[in-house]
């Protein structure tokens, strides 16, 4: 079972002699506070390429993997290295797959994203034929300046399949042999659903985008768990003994739909709020140090 969002009291602190929630986001300022294992360095490394050198690639991930993390840690990437790489974020903010739940992102308005990035100055024009000449021209008039350009959608999951298509016709804008925009989606696993080889619909869009997937952290989890605590000074048997880690794994592992293979939940927000419920428990009981039955009884 999952938990809601935890919050470290000022009295766990004290308990353990913390200063600072070393799983909260505000402790997460910089890319050496990023942890890391093979399959998230993986992950980290396609979206700098696709960003840098060009691709169509779609990040999927469960909720609390660390989609926007790596998101983060891209812009952060390109900006600490001065990378002639120009990031586009189109707002998402009310974007759904229908305009019953809410407002669908059509590419009217990624192309109006991409101009007010790029060349801000401009006024947009008001026709769509005019709109996509000067979108195409901002962009090769950028391109021989010296920069590359990714557009970076977060909450993809929601795009709806007439703008997946579109994304290819923006993909295949050209100045002779060079692509002139890169295409980086970031979302849930519906988005793996609607870029389903089965998907006849998007099949051009399947063809051309390379799908990678974050997965839980299953074997990293005592490396996690170490790696957030030691940001914060603290060792890891400072807190929590080894009954605790397996008892957390145990927490965070379900059987899955056809109640015979294991589906693991070992995703870093999943982890966190657990850790940081039981670390309150710990403190409330007078108990020094996590252990298995502290974590059960969250």
């Amino acid at each position: 079972m999952l938990l809601k969002k935890q919050v470290l009291f000022p009295a766990t602190k004290k308990a353990f002699g913390l200063f600072r929630d070393p799983f909260a986001d505000e402790a997460m300022q910089g890319a050496d506070a990023v942890f890391t294992t093979p399959d998230i360095r993986y992950v980290r490394e396609a979206l700098f390429q696709t960003a840098r050198h060009g691709g169509f690639l779609a990040v999927i991930g469960e909720s609390g993997a660390g989609k926007s993390t790596l998101r983060r840690d891209l812009i952060e990437r390109v900006n600490r290295e001065n990378a002639p790489v120009i990031v586009i974020e189109p707002y998402i903010i009310a974007m759904e797959d229908n305009d019953v739940k809410g407002k669908t992102l059509k590419a009217a308005a990624i192309a109006e994203a991409i101009i007010s990035t790029i060349a801000p100055l401009e006024s947009i024009k008001r026709s769509q034929d005019a709109r996509f000449r000067q979108l195409h021209r901002v962009l090769k008039d950028s391109s021989q300046a010296g920069f590359s350009h990714v557009l970076v959608i977060e909450e993809a999951h929601s795009l709806p399949i007439p703008t997946l298509k579109h994304l290819k016709r923006f993909f295949e804008l050209e100045s002779g042999f060079k692509k002139l925009l890169s295409i980086v989606l970031i979302g849930q696993p519906e988005l793996a659903d609607k870029l389903s080889e089965r998907n006849m619909e998007v099949r051009e869009v399947v063809q051309r985008c390379e799908v990678v997937e974050l997965l839980p952290l299953d074997n990293s989890l005592e490396e996690f768990l170490a790696f957030k605590l030691q940001r914060a000074g603290k060792q890891l048997a400072d807190i929590m003994d080894a009954s605790a880690v397996e008892a957390i794994r145990a927490r965070l592992s379900n059987l899955g739909s056809n109640r015979k293979s294991m589906v693991s939940l070992l995703y870093p927000l999943a982890v966190s709020n657990l850790v940081i419920a039981a670390m309150n428990l710990a403190a409330e009981i007078g108990v020094p140090q996590v252990n298995a039955d502290v974590v059960k009884g969250v």
